[in-house]
C-alpha cells in the first residue's frame, strides 16, 4: 500500500514515481493499493505518472487500485474516461478487501 499527500503535479510527479517505482519492487505478488484521499490535485504530468505505472503493473499481470475521494482526481479520470481502465474504490478498507490479503 502507498499512501500519496500532496499535489501530483510537475514538482511531485518525480517523487511518486520513484515511490511507485520502490513499492512494485516491493510487492509480490504485484497487487498495489494507491491512496490518493489526500491528493487535491492532479495535472497532465502526474496522471501519466499513474497511466504509466497502471500500464507496467498489467504488463506484468498485476493489479492495481487507487483509493480516490470525491473530487478532483475522481473527476479527471471520469472526463478523461480513465476511470475506465483504473480500478478504484472510495476506502482504503474497501481497496484491501478488493485486493484480498494481498494489500
Amino acid at each position: 500500500m502507498l499512501h500519496v499527500a500532496g499535489d501530483l503535479d510537475v514538482a511531485g510527479a518525480p517523487r511518486l514515481r520513484a515511490e511507485l517505482e520502490q513499492a512494485i519492487t516491493a510487492a509480490d505478488p504485484l497487487n498495489l493499493v494507491v491512496d490518493l484521499t489526500e491528493v487535491p490535485f492532479c495535472d497532465s504530468v502526474g496522471l501519466g505518472v499513474l497511466v504509466a505505472t497502471l500500464n507496467h503493473i498489467q504488463r506484468m499481470n498485476g493489479r492495481m487500485i487507487l483509493v480516490l475521494a470525491p473530487g478532483m482526481i475522481r473527476h479527471l479520470l471520469t472526463i478523461t474516461n480513465l476511470d475506465r481502465h483504473f480500478e478504484t474504490s472510495e476506502t482504503l478498507g474497501e481497496a484491501r478487501t478488493a485486493m484480498g490479503s494481498a494489500a
